[in-house]
This record gives C-alpha cells, structure tokens and sequence, in this order.
C-alpha cells in the first residue's frame, strides 16, 4: 500500500504515480458529468439547470473538503518519506477523528441554509424547486461523501495512486446506474440524480473499508492515533486551510459566474453549467499534476531530497503546457459537438460554443500554477497558492466576467476569456515567488559555505 516515490527517474515517477491519479480525475469527472448527461436524456432544461447547479454547490463542498485534507496527504507523504511509520499513523488517526466531526457539522448548517443557497445562486425561478431537493439529498449524505474523499486522499500521501483510482471507479459505475435506474427507471428526475450521486459514494466507502481491514501494512493505527493532539492538528490545518480556503474561493468564483450567467437567462445558466462540467474533462491534467507534486514533492522533502522536487516541478509543469496548448487549439475547432453532447437546444449549444472557445485557454495558464500550488503546499507553503488564486479572483476574474456580461450580451466567449486573465496573474505571481525562494535558498547555501570554510 505504500511507495516509495523518493528514488529512480524523476519523470518516470511522476509518470508512474499520475496515470492512475489522472484516471481518478477521469472518472471522477465522468462521475460529476453522469447526473447531467442522463437528466438531460429524460427531463428538460429546468431539470438540467438544477442539477446543474446543485452540483457546482456540492463541488465547492468536496473540493473544500479535499483541500483540506491535503494537510494530511502532505504530512503523511514526508513522515513515510522520512520512514516515520508512528507519525504517519498519528497523521491518519488525527484526519479521521477531524474530518468525521466536520462532517456532521457541515450536514446540519447546510440542511438548515439549503433555501438561501439556491436564493443566493439566483436560481432560475424554473429550477428552484429542483435545485433545493437535490441539494438536500445530498447534503444528507455529506458524512459518506467526506469518508469517501478523505480516504482517497490518505491513500495518496501514502504513494498509493492506484487503490484511490479503484475506489473512484466503483462509485462512477455505481453512479452512472444509479442514475439509469431512478431517473429512467423510477422517473425520479433531480432527486433520482441526487440519489444516485449520495449511494454510490456510499457503496464506496463500503468497499474501500473492507479492502483496507483486508490489506497488510507496515502501519498499525491504535486507539491513542485517533485522539487529537494538538501539534498534529495544528500542523493538518496549516496547509488545509489555506487550501481550502483557495479551493472554495476559487469555486465562490466559479458560483458567482455562474451566478452573473443566471441573470442573463435559462439558456445561458445551462450553457455555462454545462461548459463548466467540460472544462472538468480538459483539467485533468493540471489537477493531476497538482497532486502529483504536492505528493511526490512530500515524499523527497521527507527524504532531504530537494533537488529532485524541483525538477519534479519542472517536468509536471511541461507536461500541462503541452496538453493545455494541444487541448485549447483543438476545442475551437469542436465547441460545437462538444456541448450538443449535453445540449439539444440550439441556443444553448450556440452559448455554451463562445463560452468554451474563450475558457479553454486557460488550460495551458492553470496548468502552471496549479503545478506550482502543489510545490508551495508540500513545503507547507499553502499560503501562498491562497494569495495568488484570491488575487486572480478578485482582481480578474470576477470583474473582467461581469464586465463582459454586461458589455456584450450577444456572446458568452469575452466572459470565458475573464478565467484566462486571472490565471496569467497567478502565473505571474507564482514565478515571481519561487524565483524569491531559489535566490533565498542559494544565499544560504553560500553563507553556509563561507562559515564551512
């Protein structure tokens, strides 16, 4: 269950540990898509809206719970990278006791503010009322939906991309008939959708629990792991929050278009929705490299090895340029059939073409940072990925988006292009930051020489 990704080819590893954590964004993704392409096949576009919308909330919620976690990922990858066997299993027993407490937590405030989250997503009044049956379905089902992601990401700092991408692949199948059977089946609509979603990460979790009872491990957990202890939380929460606090306001960013979208009509709040659920597709790799680094990053920090996670920074940042560069080129040839795929309404499909046109470029810009966030986070620098994503939202994003709302009603593409601006800033400043940290760490070196000598 564990790995070593501290010795051998650097690009080898990467290569080796991101094929199956990009097949865990894959279908995962897929897993996201499954509820709005099968809605679309059997309800309308209110239906569609809804679901829509509904999971662009619960996507804020995971990736919120995901970034936080990642303090774990990181702490476990450098205590297995060091071979510290008895911190790993702290840094386990500690995520568990303070993600299971969050969870009902979460469930309880979100069931009670579920009304003003679809009031505040100004919801076409079309979609409200499916808008808020599938949010409660799934906020019913948020302790699952937290077990489900926590454990992933607990396999991941071990080195261990695979089994995640077992589990991962069990919940989109369960999904995928799931949906079949409730919303063609039972002609449940929304709700079907919410249901299929809730289960099958419960049929998960079910599953990957009896695999990890089953499994050998070099790590025992006992009781006195699961007890909180301050300097292991302290430490969890000093790279989670500011990455759930990036990841959330990232998605707060992605609402409020969403939201700027919704006011413009029906037609253009499907397009964007369904825009959004593609553009999930052409970011797996960024987001895959993203963990790749924070992961094997982890691991070679753990190890004293830094040399090796600078170039396990450079060769993950390559790999998304050119797929970024090879994706964007290709989408303005394809717009079109892309998004009939979720869409038979002409105007939609028209909409959805602009908006994607414009955004897919900013594949090759996200790439880069995101390769960047995940080196700042296993240094335990999350901090700083929170700054220049919060900087590129509030200064690009969401203002260049609603401009171009407002300026040019006839098209979505200049709003598409608003995401682009605010990553060339984070690009900007992340370049910026780590050439600060290699002169910083040189100077050292150097003063560190002199007194040698």
């Amino acid at each position: 269950m564990e790995k070593n990704l501290t010795t051998g080819s650097v690009f080898k590893t990467i290569v080796y540990f991101s094929l199956p954590y990009l097949l865990s964004y894959f279908l995962q993704t897929l897993y996201g898509m499954a509820d709005l392409f099968i809605i679309g096949q059997f309800n309308g576009v209110a239906s569609t809206t809804a679901v829509s919308i509904g999971s662009q909330v619960m996507r804020m919620l995971t990736v919120i719970i995901v970034g936080l976690a990642m303090g774990s990922t990181v702490m476990i990858g450098r205590a297995i990278g060091a071979k510290n066997h008895n911190e790993a299993s702290t840094a386990i027993g500690n995520t568990i006791t303070l993600f299971m407490a969050l969870s009902v937590a979460f469930t309880v405030l979100l069931l009670i503010a579920v009304k003003s989250i679809v009031a505040v997503m100004s919801t076409p009044d079309e979609a409200v009322s499916g808008t808020i049956t599938y949010l409660t379905i799934c906020f019913i089902g948020i302790p699952f939906i937290t077990a489900y992601n926590i454990i992933s990401s607990i396999f991941r700092g071990m080195g261990d991309s695979q089994s995640s991408m077992y589990f991962i692949a069990i919940a989109c199948a369960a999904n995928i008939a799931l949906d079949y059977l409730f919303i063609g089946g039972f002609h449940l609509g929304v709700a079907g959708a919410a249901l299929g979603t809730t289960l099958s990460q419960t049929i998960s979790v079910i599953v990957s629990l009896a695999i990890i009872v089953k499994r050998k491990t070099e790590m025992k957990l006992t009781r006195k792991d699961f007890k909180p202890q301050r300097k292991t939380m302290g430490n969890l929460l000093k790279v989670g929050v500011p990455i759930a606090l990036q990841d959330g306001f990232i998605q707060i960013a992605f609402i409020v278009i969403i939201v700027i979208a919704n006011k413009r009509g029906l037609n253009d709040a499907a397009a964007v929705g369904i825009v959004e659920k593609i553009i999930g597709i052409l970011f797996l790799i960024p987001s895959s490299m993203l963990s790749t680094v924070s992961v094997l990053s982890a691991q070679n920090i753990g190890a004293g090895k830094h040399d090796r996670v600078r170039l396990t920074l450079r060769y993950a940042t390559l790999i998304a340029v050119i797929f970024g560069t090879i994706s964007a080129i290709v989408m303005q040839f394809i717009a079109e059939p892309v998004v009939g795929l979720f869409a038979d309404d002409v105007e939609v499909i028209l909409l959805g073409s602009q908006y994607m046109r414009g955004y897919v470029w900013d594949c090759i810009l996200a790439g880069v940072h995101f390769s960047f966030s995940g080196y700042f986070s296993a240094y335990g620098l999350s901090g700083i990925s929170f700054i220049h994503n919060s900087l590129s939202i509030i200064c690009m994003r969401i203002p260049l988006a609603y401009l171009a709302s407002k300026h040019f009603a006839d098209t979505l593409f200049p709003m598409g292009i608003a995401s682009s601006a605010g990553s060339a800033l984070s690009v900007v400043i992340c370049v910026g930051v780590y050439i600060w940290m290699n002169r910083r760490r040189k100077r050292s070196l150097s003063v560190a020489e002199k007194y040698t000598d």
